[in-house]
């Protein structure tokens, strides 16, 4: 295959993606993450995380706070190093720092345009459960640890949120209606997704700042510089994957839904980087090779929430023996839960 026909490979994944999934998809999440970063007070989520905190609200949190962060799985680690020091407990701490990277709204709803609406809910629904069993296993493991913890620190002391210069009924129905223009706009909904733009434009205009908005606008901003360069990177990247790599090789190593070719996909989205979102067309690509549904489910788990560079820093905060354990857990939980899938989907 020469050069040329490589590149053709990658800029057609290229144009592909970006006359179907921008404008409906990418754009909307992104001013989501951006409202989030503005308007959403990070104590008020972090609060809920405390070594003595209820079992039942701590894990809830900790395994859905994800989908409205839209981090990769190094972007977390800052977040999660200020709770765990601060005294968050193990379970819910780990929890999080699974979660974060896995079920961002970004890359969930990425993966189900891109991939399937079974993966993308699979991914969405696999993930929560994941994350709440890891940090379960992790908790009880360490017990005498976490028990010493409440009895010497106490509860996780926070900061509370500041006073509201609005009704906080109007922050969630401008928060309804982002995801509400996101999840139409994707669906190609355009009356609706219409009548929620001209809500969304009252409500900014009677109760949001100038100010305010235009913090929301960079914020968005500063997110899409940070994400959409490396984004269409893998884009590209992966069509060349495509070109190159031979289809008999990826049916061999990734084909089915069996124990080895979910174990290999685990093991490689353990040990590869993922920037947000990148792991999706790549997944595409290798599917498209002849990669079973089940490995693709597994690399979705194990690829956005480990990194090498991600398990040095982890290690760094809460020791080589727990990071040890973690990765083994993330590997084992991604191995079986894409065989599960696999076989019963398919």
């Amino acid at each position: 295959m020469s050069f040329l026909s490589v590149l053709q490979s990658g800029w057609e994944a290229l144009l592909e993606y970006l006359s179907a999934h921008v404008l409906t998809c990418l754009v909307p999440a992104f001013f989501i993450a951006g409202a989030i970063a503005v308007f959403v007070s990070q104590p008020a989520v972090l609060k809920y995380f405390g070594a003595g905190a209820r079992k039942a609200l701590a894990y809830s949190v900790a395994s859905v706070s994800g989908a409205i962060l839209a981090v990769c799985s190094c972007t977390i680690l800052p977040l999660f190093a200020g709770i765990y020091k601060r005294g968050a407990g193990l379970g819910p701490a780990t929890t999080f720092l699974y979660s974060g990277p896995a079920i961002n709204i970004l890359a969930v709803v990425y993966s189900a345009r891109l991939l399937g609406f079974g993966l993308g809910l699979a991914r969405a629904v696999g993930a929560v459960l994941f994350s709440v069993v890891i940090g379960l296993i992790m908790a009880f493991i360490w017990r005498r640890e976490e028990a010493e913890k409440i009895n010497n620190q106490g509860e996780l002391a926070l900061p509370q949120e500041g006073e509201k210069t609005r009704p906080q009924g109007i922050t969630l129905l401008y928060f309804a209606l982002l995801v509400g223009i996101l999840v139409f706009g994707a669906a190609q909904k355009w009356l609706v997704t219409g009548i929620l733009l001209l809500v969304l434009g009252l409500i900014l205009y009677r109760w949001f700042e100038k100010g305010e908005l235009k913090y929301w606008m960079e914020q968005t901003w500063d997110l899409f510089k940070k994400i959409f360069p490396v984004l269409i990177a893998g884009v590209f990247v992966a069509g060349i994957i495509k070109a190159l790599l031979p289809q008999q090789k990826v049916e061999q190593w990734l084909g089915g839904n069996g124990l080895g070719a979910t174990f290999v996909a685990s093991i490689f989205g353990t040990l590869m980087y993922f920037s947000t979102s990148t792991e999706v067309p790549i997944i595409r690509a290798l599917m498209d090779l002849g990669m079973g549904r089940g490995p693709a489910l597994a690399l979705l788990l194990a690829g956005p929430a480990l990194s090498l560079p991600n398990m040095i820093v982890i290690a760094r905060i809460m020791g080589i023996k727990k990071t040890g354990v973690y990765v083994l857990l993330v590997v084992i939980m991604a191995t079986l839960t894409g065989m599960i899938f696999g076989n019963l989907i398919l």
